[in-house]
């Protein structure tokens, strides 16, 4: 049994056209530093982007996707203002004030709440007070997965676009998005996370 562990955020929100984006960008990871894109369309179609074959071969082997590309994945922030440029997509959005659920995990300890046992305990509640999203589960391939968070932010504004056309203007993730066993929130957020890989 061996365990991979994930540092950094996961961002996602909703569009207009009925997209759902969730990017993920992992400043630690056994992989390196890297951001991938989850799309999931109006139509159920599930994309995954890439930056490398490794990490393709990771994230399909735990997640669910019809299709998926080896792409340049190019995140930037400044202040608070996040733009990512991933193959035919591109993206910006902006950060803004801390969450209610951000402040309550700003004052518990990080190795508490970033912890797998601490992640299943928490399952429940997650599931209650956030549709859609779960803290563990049952991955692809035998794989558990734990989501610690540590901090959230909420998206204030955001702008996408999928081969030139715009994908329209800010919405909840809703319906939640089906790459795994759980989504992220349906409010448009940042959540800073450890992501707990164990594989059997």
């Amino acid at each position: 049994m061996s365990r991979h562990v994930f540092d950094g955020d996961i961002s996602g929100f909703g569009t207009q056209s009925g997209t759902r984006i969730v990017v993920g960008h992992w400043t630690a990871s056994p992989l390196g530093e890297f951001t991938d894109v989850m799309v999931e369309f109006a139509d159920g179609e599930r994309l995954l982007l890439a930056p490398s074959t490794e990490v393709r071969d990771f994230v399909t082997a735990t997640y669910t996707f019809d299709r998926h590309e080896i792409v340049d994945v190019v995140h930037r922030r400044v202040g608070d203002r996040v733009s990512v440029e991933a193959g035919e997509l591109a993206l910006e959005f902006t950060v803004g004030s801390v969450t209610l659920l951000g402040r309550l995990l700003a004052v518990m300890p990080d190795a508490v709440v970033t912890a797998p046992w601490f992640c299943t305990i928490s399952d429940p509640i997650a599931r209650v007070l956030l549709s859609g999203v779960r803290t563990r589960g049952t991955a692809g391939g035998g794989r558990r997965e734990y989501y610690g968070a540590r901090g959230q932010h909420r998206i204030v504004s955001a702008s996408a676009s999928w081969r030139g056309d715009d994908l329209g203007g800010l919405t909840r993730v809703e319906p939640p998005v089906r790459f795994g066993f759980g989504s992220t929130p349906a409010a448009p957020g940042v959540t800073a996370v450890r992501t707990t890989v164990v594989v059997r």
